[in-house]
């Protein structure tokens, strides 16, 4: 039924032969747009695809830039051909774009469309066009500019144990070491090196969040936090369910993470549990290696995704025939993983730093589900329609970390193994609501007080760690790395209030891991359904396709919680 040969989107408005080089080359096109009568509904919906075939190939050449400068943060060319994007050649698209929204609300065709159809397209484009101001355009180039210099700051950091350099993301590894006194001096030195560029990073933060507060003020709204929920198309729940939100896991969640770490400080035979303990194993039990090699990655997880349907085999292969990946930890490289959907050329791009551990697979199989996204949802008519909600997005890349598991016998060849590798992930599961709710809350107080000085974001940022804080580890002496733990967490600078959505859709996700156990193929039957609608329905009901409710209440929270409690039991 659904196919990874995916196929460009033919062009049929643009020349074959077109690139992004500079402002000339493009405005002809917008006028064009602009200036076309629209005499009828085919005419406007031809006018809509050369309109969306032209969005895709900008956007396409937008993220070829951000992919090659994040994969290299290092090459000064990269970098400039990202800015110079940011800074000549989005800000004079977006007053045509605003101009090209208001000609299609518009025209008097526009009521002839298949409203139904249309809706979600047509209710983001009004959204746009409240939100659009002349004004804010120089703030937005700016703010694009500053947001990837956290990726070139933190990308640079690097540490020395045992006489050779390596990454954070590849220090790592030291943590899962037997050895405690190690682990305890490669948890040290990973921090100590985040602190050398606190200042520079505080700067940084004090100039966006000046700027977002600004940008939203410009737009009639009283705060950042309001505009951003507008801007990211928050239609179906508001700030106070994100409250909820919060409660819900104080109430149900830590009960269960105080367990897990509990649990771990027995294993581990420990008095006091500290967090260079937290991926440790107990004495005699070597760390999980699944794989050696970003290649060796690849191949294992296209083994997994091929068990599970060979229509997910397929994506990940022709992503490789592609050179559409880029998995490997090194230096230069900036942090984190994503799954960049490619507009035009279908098949999207994974980027991730892993270093041959276990959470590296769980980010694998994660981007892997967003790749599978991209793929249902391309032949999608319009690239409006494409642009699906995050909640649902992370939905499908949660979902397929769970789903998985049944097939993780690709990365581990004994029983023993697979087993800590299951329980491993369900932990991590439980384990992250309260980072989630941390970092959501903390946006929260900081676009609600944008004037605040960095004494007064540290004393808000303690207070509400605290306010999630487990009572197992002992945090006694590590008072400076816990107040700057924030930094590391890249969406606060780069893709801000873009986070409650892993929790969200983490509820999602063991919804769709609760239908797979009692039936593997009606499940994936109905997330591929859900995924392969895009943005065409509204998140209740992509959710309603998927099986789920749309619904992160504290009682289906706690619903939530007692399943996977009784999965990790049974592994027990």
């Amino acid at each position: 039924m659904y196919s990874a040969d995916i196929q460009k989107t033919t062009r049929s408005f643009l020349p074959a032969i077109f690139e992004v080089t500079n402002w000339d080359a493009i405005e002809p096109f917008f006028k064009t747009l602009l200036d076309r009568d629209i005499t009828g509904k085919d005419s406007l919906e031809q006018w809509l695809s050369d309109q969306s075939e032209l969005e895709a190939a900008i956007s396409e050449d937008a993220c070829w830039r951000q992919i090659k400068m994040t994969c290299d943060t290092e090459n000064k060319v990269l970098e400039e051909a990202f800015n110079f994007f940011c800074l000549e050649i989005q800000p004079r698209i977006q007053p045509f774009s605003d101009a090209l929204n208001k000609k299609l609300v518009h025209s008097p065709y526009l009521k002839d469309l298949d409203q139904a159809r249309y809706f979600t397209y047509l209710r983001s484009i009004r959204k746009s066009i409240e939100l659009f101001r002349e004004e804010n355009i120089a703030l937005q180039a700016e703010m694009a500019v500053l947001q990837q210099q956290f990726g070139q700051i933190t990308g640079a950091m690097m540490v020395t144990v045992n006489g050779e350099e390596y990454t954070l993301q590849q220090a790592g590894k030291f943590l899962e070491n037997p050895d405690r006194s190690l682990r305890e001096e490669v948890y040290r030195k990973i921090q100590d090196r985040r602190l050398q560029d606190k200042a520079i990073l505080d700067e940084l933060y004090d100039k966006l969040v000046g700027l977002r507060n600004t940008e939203a003020i410009n737009a009639g709204f009283t705060n950042y936090r309001d505009y951003r929920f507008k801007e990211l198309g928050r239609f179906d729940y508001t700030k106070e369910d994100c409250f909820q939100f919060h409660d819900a896991v104080k109430l149900y969640v830590m009960p269960l993470v105080n367990e897990i770490y509990r649990h771990k400080k027995i294993m581990l035979g420990l008095q006091q549990l500290r967090p260079w303990d937290a991926d440790a194993e107990p004495e005699g039990t070597l760390p999980l290696r699944p794989f050696t090699t970003g290649d060796q990655l690849l191949e294992k997880s296209i083994a997994c995704f091929t068990k599970m349907r060979p229509f997910f085999g397929e994506c990940l292969q022709k992503m490789k025939s592609l050179h559409h990946l880029d998995l490997e930890s090194r230096k230069g490289k900036a942090p984190g993983g994503y799954n960049c959907p490619l507009a035009e050329s279908g098949a999207p791009f994974i980027f991730m730093n892993a270093a041959g551990q276990m959470h590296d697979v769980t980010t694998m199989v994660h981007e892997g589900g967003h790749a599978v996204h991209s793929f249902l949802a391309h032949p999608l008519k319009l690239t409006g329609f494409k642009e699906y909600p995050m909640e649902i997005a992370e939905v499908a890349s949660m979902a397929m970390e769970l789903f998985s598991m049944d097939e993780w016998e690709s990365f581990f060849d004994n029983e023993e193994d697979l087993t800590r590798a299951k329980n491993h992930q369900l932990e991590r599961v439980i384990t992250i609501f309260p980072w989630i709710a941390v970092i959501d809350k903390f946006q929260h107080w900081i676009y609600e007080h944008p004037s605040h000085s960095h004494a007064e974001r540290t004393e808000q940022w303690i207070c509400i760690l605290k306010e999630f804080q487990d009572e197992v580890f002992d945090y006694t002496g590590l008072e400076s790395y816990r107040a700057n733990a924030w930094q590391r967490q890249l969406h606060l600078y780069e893709v801000p209030f873009y986070y409650i959505e892993y929790g969200i859709a983490q509820l999602g996700a063991i919804g769709m891991w609760m239908q797979y156990k009692r039936n593997p193929g009606t499940a994936l039957d109905k997330y591929c359904a859900a995924l392969s609608l895009g943005a065409t329905k509204t998140l209740p009901e992509l959710y309603d396709t998927a099986g789920l409710e749309f619904d992160f209440a504290p009682a289906k929270i706690k619903i939530l919680m007692d399943f996977v409690k009784n999965e990790m039991d049974k592994l027990a």
